[in-house]
């Protein structure tokens, strides 16, 4: 039989000290100023790395065919 070894508080304690929630990160776009997520497109330009990846005039008019 295997003998189980000793399971303590510090030891939990260590293990979780990386379980800690982070705030989110938020970046404002350098062209326009405004923020957004990391990593993330911007949803007022519709960019990403420079590019245009989001039509976002396009989603503005389907949400509003959508809503009335």
């Amino acid at each position: 039989m295997v003998i189980r070894m000793r399971h303590t508080r510090a030891h939990t304690g260590n293990r979780r000290s990386h379980h800690a929630l982070q705030k989110n990160t938020i970046v404002t776009d350098s062209e326009t100023n405004t923020p957004h997520l990391r990593h993330r497109a911007s949803l007022k330009t519709g960019m990403y790395r420079g590019r245009q990846v989001l039509d976002v005039t396009k989603k503005a008019i389907k949400n509003a065919k959508k809503s009335s």
